[in-house]
């Protein structure tokens, strides 16, 4: 099974162009599955109960959520209703908060990205800070939109991996500058997440889910961005390169004939 022949699913959000709903992914995470993994991404339609979640997943060998102008309706995690400018993506909720849960149990590598990150935190119980920036002690994490896009993209601020984890061993330092730029973040985490990052300011910046039978990392911020001129964003899609390759030889040698959704809801998983 070669790096080529790799299928990696691409969130996309429901967006309306001259009035009409269009289903699209941002161009740059789409070429970043293709530098990073060799493989080739295939946006996932935000069409929530529609999606055939066990049929598609048993297609992918991967799985990316993207950034997005939108936030998760905070329905999603018991928060306060939305001030009235705060865009959102129903549609794509719908889809990829059950379809992370389901990647999850079904051993598909998952990397979330920014939005993604909030997703996967929500998908498995946690709650967001809708307004990160008027979080006391808090610095503010948004971009200047008026600043060139090379600096929107640079590095913002420091982060310090969690001793022994995950992106500790794929960095090979304790700590590394990082491009992230959100307005919002996680606030209470997933029960069955576990934190892997952290900036000075004490807002959680990556997280893994504990008990996925595959890879399956969440980082806050944009390690789509030029990857392969930053050695932990090379080795970031390296890590789930390298997963996705397992279990595409695993489904050549046995297909999976499981019912791809969950049995139970980890929502409700305990830590360990």
């Amino acid at each position: 099974m070669t790096s080529q022949s790799l299928l990696i699913g691409v969130s996309g959000c429901l967006r309306a162009v001259s009035d009409w709903p269009f289903h699209m992914a941002g161009d740059k995470y789409l070429r970043a599955v293709v530098e990073g993994t060799g493989g080739q991404p295939v946006i996932v339609p935000a069409l929530g109960d529609a999606t055939d979640w066990s049929g598609l997943l048993a297609r992918l060998d991967g799985l990316m959520l993207t950034g997005s102008p939108s936030n998760v309706e905070p329905r999603h995690y018991d928060g306060p209703p939305s001030r009235a400018d705060v865009p959102h993506d129903p549609a794509r909720d719908a889809t990829t908060l059950p379809l992370i849960r389901a990647a999850a149990q079904t051993g598909v590598p998952i990397l979330a990205i920014c939005r993604g990150i909030q997703e996967m935190n929500v998908a498995f119980g946690g709650s967001l800070h809708q307004h990160l920036a008027e979080v006391p002690g808090r610095m503010d994490h948004r971009r200047d939109p008026k600043a060139p896009r090379a600096v929107q993209y640079g590095p913002r601020h420091r982060v310090r991996f969690s001793a022994g984890g995950l992106l500790e061993q794929l960095a090979g330092t304790p700590e590394a500058m990082v491009n992230s730029l959100h307005g919002q973040g996680l606030d209470r985490i997933g029960a069955a997440l576990a934190v892997e990052a952290v900036a000075d300011d004490g807002t959680i910046e990556a997280v893994r889910v504990q008990d996925a039978a595959a890879f399956a990392l969440g980082v806050q911020w944009h390690v789509e961005w030029e990857l392969r001129q930053n050695p932990l964003s090379a080795a970031i899609f390296a890590a789930i390169a390298a997963a996705a390759r397992q279990r595409a030889q695993g489904r050549a040698e046995a297909p999976a004939t499981a019912d791809a959704m969950p049995r139970r809801d980890p929502r409700h998983a305990s830590a360990t």
